[in-house]
C-alpha cells in the first residue's frame, strides 16, 4: 500500500485514548527526543483565546507578508486537509515533507501514548526549523498552559483573544477559570497585547502580566478601533490615531480582530510593518469558512440563478453562543441593508451547547434545516439538532444532507419573488466537510 499522510495521521491517532488531555509532559518528552525543534523556532506570536484567534493569524499573515517577510503559521484545526495546519513560508506543507515528519516523529516516540495534537505539533515544529522564515504564527489547540504549543520559553509577542464559554470540561465553568488557562502563555518581560475581553478575564491577565513583567497593550487603553461597516476602520495606539481600510472578512467583529492584529505589529521588535503594508493586507487577507460567501460549486449552482442570481449562500465555522450573537448581528445587519430573510442549515458536535448558539441567532432566521456531521461520530444527531432548533422557537426539520436541506429551501421558496440568503452554520466540521464537497 502506497504510504499517505492520511495512513500516518490515523495511526497517530490511535497512541492515546483521548483526542485532548491537557499536560506538557508527552510533548517535552518528545521534543527532548527529536533534538528539542521548539529552542530554535524563528521569533513566534503566540495566540490563544475562545474566539477569533484563527482570524488574527489570518490579518497578521496576510500584514506581515505584504510586508515581505517569510512567515510559518500553525493553526488547528484544519477544514479539509490536514496539511492546511502547516504552512510554510506562504504555502500549505506539500505532501511528501509532512509525510516524512510525521514518520519521523511517529519512530521517535514508539508507542508511548501520545495524543494527536501533540505529536502533530511536534512535527510542525520540526518543519518551521528546516525551512528559513522570518516569523512564526503559532495559534493554541484549546488551550493555554498546558497546551501542546506552549513550550516557547520567550516568543516575541503574546496575544490573548476574546475568551467566553467554551471547553469548560477541561478548565472550569467560569470566566476567571476560562482566562488562568489561556494566559498561560503569557511569558516574563514579553508584550502581550490584549483583545476586547470580559472584565472577569481581563483581571486575570492583568494580574498575571503584572506578576511576570510582562507589558501589556490592552484594547481600551494603550489601543482602540472602530469602523462602520462601509468607509474606514479607525484604529488609534501611541502612535495616535490612523484610518486604514475596512478589512476584507465580512463582520462587525472583524473589526477588533483587524486591531488587535495592527496593536500586534506595534510591539515587534525588529520587523519594520508601514502603514501601507497594514492597509494591503487588510484588503487581502482571507479565511475559510468564517462568514465566507460561497460563489462557486455544485451548491450554489442549486440557487435560483446559481452563481449569477440573487440569492446567497454563507458558510461560517462559529460554534458558542458568542459567536451566535456575532452572527446574529451579521443577519440584522444584512436584513436591515437589502430586506432578504435569512435560513439557517445547522449540524453541531455534541459536545457543544446548540440552545446558547442559535438562541442568539433565532430572532434572525425563519426556519432551520437540521443535518447531522458527516462522518462524524461526536456530531449531535439529525433529532438533536431539530429538537434544539424548537426549543429557541425556530420551526425545524431534518435532512439527511446539507445538499438535501438547501434544495428543500430552494423548492418551497422558488416561486416567491423575494431573494433568500441561506447560512450554513454550528461548526467548523460542517464547515469543512461542505467546502470539501461543494469544490
Amino acid at each position: 500500500m502506497t504510504q499517505t499522510s492520511d495512513i500516518v495521521l490515523e495511526r497517530l491517532t490511535r497512541l492515546h485514548p483521548k483526542l485532548i488531555d491537557l499536560e506538557l509532559g508527552r510533548v517535552l518528552r518528545l521534543l527532548a527526543a527529536v533534538g528539542h525543534p521548539e529552542r530554535r523556532l524563528p521569533p513566534v506570536i503566540h495566540v490563544a483565546g475562545t474566539n477569533g484567534k484563527g482570524s488574527v493569524i489570518a490579518y497578521l499573515r496576510a500584514i506581515l507578508e505584504a510586508a515581505g517577510y517569510r512567515v510559518h503559521v500553525y493553526i488547528s484545526p484544519h477544514l479539509v486537509r490536514f496539511h492546511e495546519r502547516i504552512r510554510l513560508n506562504g504555502k500549505l506543507i506539500e505532501e511528501p515533507a509532512l509525510i516524512e515528519l510525521l514518520e519521523e516523529c511517529e519512530r521517535a516516540n514508539g508507542d508511548v501514548p501520545i495524543t494527536f495534537f501533540e505529536i502533530t505539533t511536534v512535527a510542525a515544529f520540526l518543519a518551521f526549523t528546516r525551512e528559513p522564515a522570518d516569523i512564526v504564527l503559532l495559534e493554541t489547540g484549546v488551550g493555554g498552559e498546558f497546551d501542546a504549543t506552549n513550550v516557547v520559553d520567550q516568543p516575541l509577542a503574546s496575544v490573548l483573544m476574546p475568551i467566553s464559554f467554551d471547553h469548560m470540561q477541561f478548565f472550569g465553568n467560569t470566566l476567571e477559570l476560562i482566562a488562568k488557562a489561556k494566559a498561560g502563555i503569557i511569558k516574563s518581560g514579553r508584550p502581550a497585547v490584549i483583545s476586547p475581553q470580559p472584565p472577569e478575564a481581563l483581571a486575570v491577565f492583568e494580574a498575571k502580566a503584572a506578576s511576570l513583567g510582562a507589558p501589556l497593550c490592552r484594547f481600551g487603553r494603550e489601543w482602540r478601533c472602530d469602523g462602520d461597516l462601509v468607509t474606514a476602520l479607525r484604529f488609534a495606539d501611541h502612535r495616535g490615531p490612523r484610518l486604514y481600510p475596512m478589512p476584507g472578512l465580512a463582520g462587525r467583529h472583524q473589526i477588533r480582530n483587524a486591531g488587535c492584529a495592527i496593536a500586534t505589529t506595534g510591539v515587534l521588535e525588529g520587523f519594520t510593518i508601514s502603514d501601507g503594508h497594514i492597509a494591503r493586507g487588510l484588503r487581502e487577507v482571507s479565511w475559510p469558512a468564517r462568514m465566507q460567501r460561497l460563489t462557486r460549486g455544485p451548491l450554489v449552482e442549486m440557487l435560483p440563478g446559481g452563481a449569477s442570481g440573487n440569492w446567497e449562500l454563507w458558510l461560517d465555522g462559529g460554534h458558542n453562543a458568542e459567536a451566535g450573537e456575532v452572527i446574529a448581528q451579521m443577519l440584522a445587519d444584512w436584513r436591515a441593508g437589502d430586506g432578504k430573510p435569512a435560513h439557517l442549515i445547522f449540524g453541531m458536535l455534541n459536545s457543544k451547547d446548540p440552545v446558547a448558539f442559535l438562541g442568539q441567532l433565532a430572532p434572525h432566521a425563519e426556519d432551520l434545516a437540521a443535518v447531522a456531521i458527516p462522518g462524524d461520530h461526536a456530531s449531535l444527531s439529525i433529532e438533536e439538532c431539530v429538537a434544539a432548533g424548537a426549543d429557541v422557537g425556530l420551526l425545524s426539520q431534518g435532512f439527511r444532507s446539507v445538499e438535501a436541506a438547501l434544495r428543500a429551501i430552494v423548492d418551497t421558496h422558488m416561486g416567491s419573488s423575494e431573494p433568500r440568503r441561506i447560512l450554513i452554520c454550528g461548526s467548523l466540521y460542517l464547515a469543512g466537510t461542505v467546502l470539501a464537497e461543494n469544490g
